[in-house]
């Protein structure tokens, strides 16, 4: 899965929140383990965009049994 941008972010539903959050892996994974030189800057681009999820999941309500139910565990 792959971060969104933050007009993704800024649009998502609770659920997609919920989503992101669940599955995304840490900031700056994907560069880390591809070995990317510019690795520091794709966490630091990343953490910002978990930063506002986090903010706007918070705001949304957060995750609630329901939605944790319906995401499962499973790689989405």
């Amino acid at each position: 899965m792959r971060y969104p941008k933050l007009a993704a972010v800024e649009a998502a539903d609770q659920m997609q929140l919920c989503r992101w959050w669940r599955f995304l892996p840490s900031p700056g994974m994907a560069a880390v383990e591809a070995g990317d030189p510019q690795a520091n800057a794709s966490i630091d681009a990343e953490a910002a965009i978990m930063d506002r999820i986090a903010a706007r999941l918070k705001e949304a309500g957060g995750f609630t049994p329901e939605i944790s139910k319906a995401l499962g565990w499973g790689d989405s």
